[in-house]
């Protein structure tokens, strides 16, 4: 592989070359280093043994997640009562109500992005 030195304006090629032998996974120095720690004074688990409390709030989530993961998406009654409307002519758009909605959104976005 050939790289450019760029910092001049002369362009020069810099020639890198794979190394002959290949580079131990973990290097000796840092495997000494990992297996030297010490574990803490009056550790009682076994090892391998992980315990995480994630408090109240992970809680309130993973409640609010499964009620959700349980409510439609979407109104299927409600599409197909517009579909049908819409079929027959009889579906009308508030312009207004819609301008109102979008003006709502985007002060909405720009306050969030304000705090």
């Amino acid at each position: 592989m050939i790289k450019t030195n760029r910092t001049s304006k002369k362009v020069m090629p810099v020639k890198v070359e794979k190394p002959s032998k290949p580079l131990p996974a973990t290097p000796v120095a840092e495997g000494r280093a990992r297996a030297s720690v010490a574990k803490p004074v009056g550790d009682t688990q076994p090892t391998g043994a992980t315990s995480v409390h994630l408090g109240a709030t992970a809680e309130q989530l993973r409640s609010m997640e499964n009620g959700m993961a349980n409510t439609p998406l979407v109104n299927a009654a409600k599409v197909a009562e517009i579909k049908q409307a819409i079929s027959e002519g009889r579906f009308q758009v508030n312009s207004g109500v819609v301008a109102d909605g979008l003006i709502r959104s985007v002060t909405d976005l720009i306050n969030s992005h304000k705090a």
